[in-house]
């Protein structure tokens, strides 16, 4: 499978910084290579990579990038995820597996434009609902899974366990 990135667009350091981390994060464990985000936020930043350096993993965010030049000299396929869009059961049979994507968010109100250069603009589900939750399941299912139990080589690892919370420190 090629590499998946993230756009986050209107990204408010203010008022979206926990949703935005969580876009990131979850991103990060289903399989994204990384995340753009419009709007300068080095405390983003420095939280996304503080985990990555923990946890392990080839990840990477930038931020203030231009979502316009970002979508525009992506060079795969672009995807944005939308209420409003084809229902993510059919769209993901055209979705190509060998060629770079790129999936766009929201946290407004997105430009018509966006929809307009979007490769595919696909609905996961047609209820108002996280965009958080939308990045998780297009990933999951794109994906098959994947990522979610894959080695990362972190200083930390979570050791899946009924009970109990098992971290395991391989400093």
């Amino acid at each position: 499978m090629s590499d998946i990135w993230i756009m986050r667009i209107g990204h408010r350091p203010d008022r979206d910084k926990r949703v935005t981390t969580h876009v990131a994060l979850s991103s990060r464990a289903l399989g994204a290579r990384g995340i753009y985000v419009d709007t300068k936020d080095s405390k983003l930043e420095e939280s996304v990579r503080s985990v990555v350096n923990r946890f392990g993993g080839d990840y990477t965010i930038k931020t203030g990038i231009s979502w316009k030049v970002a979508i525009k000299d992506f060079k795969g396929k672009k995807v944005h995820l939308t209420m409003y869009g084809q229902r993510i059961d059919e769209a993901l049979n055209v979705i190509p597996k060998d060629e770079d994507i790129m999936i766009i968010v929201g946290a407004k109100k997105v430009p018509l434009e966006v929809y307009q250069c979007a490769d595919y603009n696909i609905s996961v589900g047609n209820q108002p609902h996280s965009e958080i939750a939308a990045l998780a399941i297009f990933l999951d299912r794109y994906t098959k899974g994947k990522a979610l139990y894959e080695n990362r080589n972190g200083t930390l690892t979570v050791v899946p366990n009924e009970r109990w919370k098992t971290v395991v420190n391989n400093s």
